[in-house]
């Protein structure tokens, strides 16, 4: 073989080598470090679902092998994730979890992986529609009056006014709250999330009395033009001392907390699959665009795969900076 036809062989070698480069992203160069299975947990509400889709087909564009377990809410945090049934999971809120989260990092087999990005709002909740049957609120101590709480009342719970919480894994001590406050309410639990909502819809359209757990980040604040109650402001000492608060004899005599919701893994995560850790780590959303996007699938009919899947093409360029 003469020198030029060795020289040209090489350089389309290298050629080559450098095309089949560019056509493979670098985060893509070299094969997971494990294809064990990555296990992002589901829970039941639409918004943490849609962010464990788009995690889940970031991770699998990196080559990953993902599997989506349905998991509790509050129990994952000292069960799945402590023992590594699950990998992560991408919402917890302040709100609601921040016992079960204190309970977790204590048991140092998880680890908190950094807030998502959305504040966190959970409350009691009512359509503008209803202020002029009880025209004290948003206040609190409008609820005590017998008129008012007649006014949210149901056929199942008249006179007292109706209260429909969340699903009963979500805790938020509803119960208790109305409780310690000596409000005429009778708290019932929705069996889902889509239920609950659904019945707002039903109610909003119909100018029915309706008062209900309504959170944020959500589409429902911005469709629906309600207030939420203004309860004693929160603190730790509600939850935890009687003597706090308007009801000495009482815990929970106040709000909920307000706060940030935050990522979980397990703690081998980092170890078993650096990159995907790196990922999940860095991973954060908008308020306004997951506002958005859990509205496309609870009120549009999308599915959270494709919601996702939009989502993961237009923001390549920020999931692959979070695996450098």
């Amino acid at each position: 073989m003469s020198l030029r036809s060795m020289i040209s062989r090489l350089s389309m070698g290298a050629l080559t080598l450098a095309a089949a480069s560019a056509l493979t992203p670098s985060a893509q160069a070299a094969a997971p470090e494990s294809n064990d299975p990555i296990k992002i947990a589901l829970f039941d509400w639409t918004s943490v679902n849609l962010n464990a889709k788009i995690l889940g087909g970031i991770l699998e564009k990196l080559g990953y092998t993902v599997e989506y377990p349905t998991a509790d809410y509050l129990s994952s945090l000292t069960t799945g994730l402590t023992n590594g049934d699950l990998s992560v999971a991408m919402e917890f809120w302040d709100t609601t979890a921040g016992e079960a989260m204190k309970a977790s990092d204590a048991t140092g087999q998880t680890e908190r992986l950094g807030k998502l990005g959305p504040k966190a709002k959970e409350e009691w909740w009512y359509p503008e529609y209803m202020k002029e049957k009880c025209p004290g609120l948003p206040n609190w101590e409008a609820l005590k009056d017998p008129k008012c709480a007649e006014a949210f009342s149901t056929a199942e719970t008249a006179p007292n006014g109706r209260y429909l919480g969340g699903p009963v894994t979500w805790e938020g001590f509803d119960d208790e709250r109305a409780a310690a406050l000596k409000l005429p309410f009778t708290v019932i639990h929705a069996g889902t999330d889509a239920a609950m909502f659904a019945e707002l819809e039903s109610a909003y359209q119909r100018k029915a009395p309706i008062m209900l757990w309504v959170y944020s980040p959500h589409w429902a604040p911005a469709k629906y033009k309600g207030e939420w109650i203004e309860f004693p402001d929160h603190t730790a000492e509600c939850y935890d001392d009687p003597k706090w608060g308007v009801n000495p004899e009482a815990k929970y005599d106040c709000g909920k907390p307000h706060g940030e919701i935050w990522k979980y893994s397990w703690a081998g995560m980092k170890d078993k699959w650096p990159v995907a850790y790196k990922v999940a780590k860095n991973y954060t959303v908008d308020t306004d665009e997951l506002n958005k996007m859990s509205g496309e699938i609870d009120l549009e009919g999308k599915t959270p795969e494709d919601v996702a899947a939009a989502w993961i093409a237009a923001h390549e360029a920020d999931w692959k900076a979070w695996a450098e």
